[in-house]
């Protein structure tokens, strides 16, 4: 785990919450801090999320908390079974994410003297409010990072990470268990970039013309990570079928491993012309040479498969689903690519039209 922005929002949060709550001289300030923690959130709009989700928590556990300890005391029964009401009422309205701070409402109200239960009670209901609120205002001053480069700085690298294995794998030079390691790291890493393209859609725009950019930019990143995907699948392919493909004929690896890079750098082309640091469109003859023939690749596999051929027909099989999975990240990746170029076009005429508004 690595120290960042969310660490120190809460950092700040607690010692915000434990100040305002000695300043208004509430009781048990700590229920305020211990609220903080609860509400961090990465994103405003999470937060605000939470904040509601929270205070309404937060009421049912108050309620219920009050009205056991009233009826029925506050001895440590009591404040179970309350507890498991209250867990069960925050399960029945889908709050399953409030039930910590609810729980925590309840064991602070029923833990209150019992000759002035409602004062404290209420006071220390307003020390977990103010928590929560001084959370919202942390998360609110401290802006959330820019999430769309995050995520893609994140796919970019895994890209590269993929790209590299591919390569290697391609010429026979990967170590076994070492590759298995790194596509089980990918996997994990491309779960976390699923959970960044989550933060960055949920990021609210405030302007008409930012938020229409911003949806055809989902559409992108989502297409992106589905070209990760498939090159992450192409790669386990390899892997796992690398004995069967050193059986083939040295002709068909030699064409496989110049198709496979070529798909591999029309990727890196994409995700650079995304960015600005490649031309939209490059000389066709330049690009010839450098695109995936899907026709050529099917044409010499089966020219060099032989019916009858018993030494060479389990590896051959094994290769179709590896050919399937490379002709799938070819069909992604040229769908990434149109889009980007629309995208690119798209904006280059809006930035054309303000030009022209403003001469």
């Amino acid at each position: 785990m690595k120290f960042g922005a969310r660490m120190l929002k809460t950092g700040i949060a607690i010692t915000l919450a434990l100040m305002l709550a000695k300043l208004l001289e509430l009781p048990s300030p700590v229920f305020a801090g211990i609220a903080a923690v609860f509400a961090i959130q990465p994103s405003i709009y999470r937060s605000y999320l939470t904040v509601i989700e929270q205070v309404q928590a937060n009421v049912i556990g108050a309620i219920f908390a009050v009205l056991f300890g009233l009826y029925f005391g506050n001895n440590a029964f009591i404040i179970g079974l309350t507890v498991v009401l209250v867990i069960a009422i925050n399960l029945r309205f889908k709050m399953e994410k409030t039930i910590s701070v609810a729980i925590v409402t309840v064991i602070a109200i029923m833990e209150s003297p019992s000759e002035q239960f409602v004062q404290f009670a209420s006071l220390r209901f307003l020390s977990i409010l103010l928590g929560i609120l001084s959370a919202f205002v942390v998360n609110l001053v401290f802006l959330p990072p820019k999430y769309e480069k995050k995520l893609y700085d994140a796919i970019v690298e895994q890209c590269e990470e993929i790209f590299k294995w591919v390569r290697v794998s391609t010429r026979h030079a990967s170590e076994y268990n070492t590759l298995k390691d790194d596509i089980d790291k990918i996997k994990e890493n491309i779960i976390q970039i699923d959970q960044l393209f989550l933060l960055y859609k949920e990021e609210r725009n405030y302007f008409k013309k930012v938020e229409y950019e911003k949806s055809r930019k989902l559409v992108l990143f989502r297409q992106m990570i589905t070209c990760t995907n498939r090159a992450l699948d192409t790669l386990k392919k390899l892997h796992r079928h690398e004995n069967e493909l050193q059986e083939l004929p040295i002709p068909f690896q030699q064409l496989f491993v110049k198709e496979i890079d070529d798909l591999l750098h029309f990727h890196e082309q994409i995700l650079l012309k995304f960015v600005g640091k490649v031309k939209v469109q490059a000389p066709d003859e330049l690009m010839e040479d450098f695109s995936f023939d899907r026709k050529k690749v099917i044409d010499t596999l089966f020219a060099q498969h032989r019916p009858g051929d018993e030494e060479h027909e389990e590896a051959w099989y094994h290769l179709m689903t590896l050919v399937s999975a490379i002709f799938e990240y070819s069909e992604q990746l040229e769908r990434l690519d149109t889009l980007v170029d629309s995208f690119q076009s798209f904006h280059n005429e809006v930035i054309v039209e303000e030009a022209n508004k403003n001469s």
